[in-house]
């Protein structure tokens, strides 16, 4: 039994102010290590890094209080990182704060409208294994008599750019002396999400016999540093380039198109918290069973937003006369 409301609590709710309208995307949150928590998706609506974010906030007051005292009502944009090794803490690297209402009693239920204009969002939201960036807003309520309510709505963010002004070809080695020499070329090192990438490799000296060849996109997450650095290695795709012997002089062309994979821009150095790199990895295996490899790193950026496709509604049925 409630006492002066004091032992009801006010509802809070969020919404973006075009939210029926606006273009969503979806991230995979993968399990959270140490938990039973599964691994799931999260649809968010989609915003650019210059974007205003903007919408109401919905207070309902308690029904059976016929009033609610409050310390203040506030709006929060937070952009953070979250490690999954350090659980506890949340590195913030953007922070905005509006004043919905001062201190006083809300009669009523009511209804605020908030903006936070052309706030730059400098870093792309990601969720990976042990790692995640994330943009919200947050409404906090602060009570005299009882705990804060408080409620967050998250947003995704991403950041489109434009082509690099200089993009080299990649031009790499792999050589066993005596035994093997391969050079492989590709036209750019610098590569968009929905790009393609092509080139070719010259068997220069053929002395093993190789059986398989193939190209791996391999992402590497790198988080925290000193004792508690972090690297896992992703294999995203696997790529065939070869099944059987080549011969010298040989030319094997390339043309690898990377939309239908799952990949992000890389992220150098985030806030000092986490990177992410992709990288070009040969594989070639003799019949013997023996791999030689060679790596070589690749810049990935966003050329355009990637919203969910959204399916067009079906015309309403016609009622047969």
């Amino acid at each position: 039994m409630s006492f002066f409301g004091f032992g009801d609590k006010p509802k809070v709710s969020i919404k973006f102010r075009d939210v029926d309208t606006r273009d969503t995307t979806t991230y995979r949150l993968p399990a959270a290590p140490g938990t039973t928590q599964e691994a799931r998706n999260e649809t968010l609506p989609l915003f650019d890094g210059t974007e205003t974010v903007s919408g109401t906030v919905l207070v309902e007051r308690p029904k059976k209080a016929k009033k609610c005292e409050h310390q203040g009502i506030k709006i929060e944009l937070i952009g953070q990182v979250e490690l999954a090794f350090d659980r506890g803490n949340h590195y913030v690297f953007t922070s905005l704060v509006r004043e919905l209402e001062p201190a006083g009693d809300l009669q009523d239920d009511k209804k605020f409208d908030f903006e936070f204009a052309n706030v730059e969002k400098q870093y792309e939201t990601y969720n990976g294994l042990n790692v995640r960036l994330r943009y919200f807003v947050k409404v906090t309520m602060k009570r005299a008599y009882s705990s804060s309510v408080s409620e967050e709505l998250d947003f995704a963010v991403q950041n489109a750019l434009r082509d690099p002004q200089l993009n080299p070809p990649l031009k790499m080695e792999v050589g066993i002396e005596d035994c093997l020499h391969i050079e492989f070329e590709y036209e750019r090192s610098k590569y968009h999400l929905k790009d393609i990438l092509s080139g070719q490799i010259n068997f220069l000296l053929v002395r093993i016999k190789i059986k398989h060849m193939e190209l791996q996109i391999l992402k590497r997450e790198s988080t925290g540093s000193g004792p508690n650095l972090y690297n896992e290695t992703e294999v995203i795709c696997k790529y065939e380039i070869m099944d059987g012997a080549p011969v010298k002089d040989e030319k094997i062309p390339i043309r690898l198109f990377l939309s239908p994979y799952a990949l992000t821009p890389t992220f150098k150095n985030v806030h000092n918290k986490f990177s992410v790199k992709y990288y070009i990895n040969l594989v070639l295996v003799d019949e013997e069973d023996r791999r030689y490899f060679k790596q070589q790193e690749i810049h990935l950026r966003r050329k355009e937003l990637t919203p969910d496709k959204k399916q067009p509604e079906l015309p309403a049925a016609t009622p047969q006369e």
